[in-house]
């Protein structure tokens, strides 16, 4: 099953047209946030985005914008996961990290700078009703906050989640799971949809998060460098709580195909009548191998 290249294409020309710093001065900042933000990928969470606005009848190009900003977002999570602080990597996307390139205080400035310019963007350029891009943001801000994708990481860098199955998945569903469920119902939300009819949405985009931080977890021992654009073996390295070190690869790779079930019958029931690009992002999720 092929990957919605034309909705990743879309997104990647959106991004290349943003622009960040209105002064010569701050032209280095914005150097540092492009060279991380048009670094490649599959862009998975803009995709994500373009392709609920198709599976509920709607044009994609009229929820760019915020597609675009969920990609600065995620891009700032990933400068900063690299940080020495964090992870201490050196390569991202096939290429130095932001740190390495640019220096450790002008990373976390990029990091910082693309975090805010998405909301700046989103609310500058993406339309629709201003109750609707109110409740969209607040949402946004609460997947990635303390409640969210940030508590997730504080979760994992120390240690703090509780032990066993559910602690594990509580971690990557904050860490993983908030953002990418986010990508789907921020679309719903900006269309006026009310909270019964993204019930079954936000089930298949929590269960997706799940499933993309499983196979993560899989290929992070499975992989190598040149296919993941990352090290190999990072979270063995930092002592890392995976679903690979906790149910072994066997066992992950278990709970990878219970997953994309569970994933698969909530889109059934959110899309009745088909969402054949979020059938796509899934089945790649669950076979990638970078």
């Amino acid at each position: 099953m092929a990957y919605p290249d034309e909705l990743r294409e879309r997104a990647d020309a959106y991004l290349e047209h943003l622009r960040f710093s209105d002064d010569a001065i701050t032209s280095g900042l914005e150097e540092a946030m492009r060279y991380s933000l048009l670094a490649g990928g599959k862009r998975i969470r803009p995709v994500l985005a373009l392709a609920t606005a198709r599976a509920i009848r709607r044009d994609e190009a009229d929820f760019l914008p915020f597609a675009a900003a969920v990609e600065l977002i995620h891009t700032y999570s990933l400068i900063h996961d690299d940080l020495p602080a964090m992870d201490d990597d050196d390569l991202r996307r096939g290429r130095p990290t932001c740190h390495v390139a640019f220096g450790e205080d002008v990373a976390i400035l990029a990091g910082d700078g693309l975090y805010a310019e998405a909301f700046h963007h989103v609310l500058h350029a993406q339309a629709g009703e201003p109750r609707d891009v109110l409740r969209a943001m607040c949402e946004l801000a609460a997947a990635t906050g303390v409640n969210g994708m940030v508590g997730g990481q504080y979760l994992d860098v120390h240690e703090a989640a509780a032990d066993g199955a559910d602690g594990l998945r509580r971690l990557h569903a904050l860490k993983t799971g908030r953002l990418i469920g986010a990508s789907v119902e921020c679309v719903l939300l900006l269309a006026g949809h009310d909270e019964a009819a993204t019930m079954a949405y936000r089930r298949y985009a929590s269960e997706l998060g799940i499933l993309f931080q499983i196979v993560d977890d899989i290929l992070d021992v499975t992989g190598s460098a040149d296919t993941l654009g990352k090290p190999q073996g990072s979270d063995e390295r930092h002592g890392k709580r995976t679903y690979v070190s906790e149910f072994g690869l066997d066992g992950a790779r278990g709970l990878a195909a219970e997953s994309v079930a569970n994933a698969s019958a909530a889109l059934s029931q959110a899309a009745p009548h088909g969402a054949s690009e979020l059938e796509q992002i899934t089945h790649f999720i669950y076979t990638r191998t970078n």
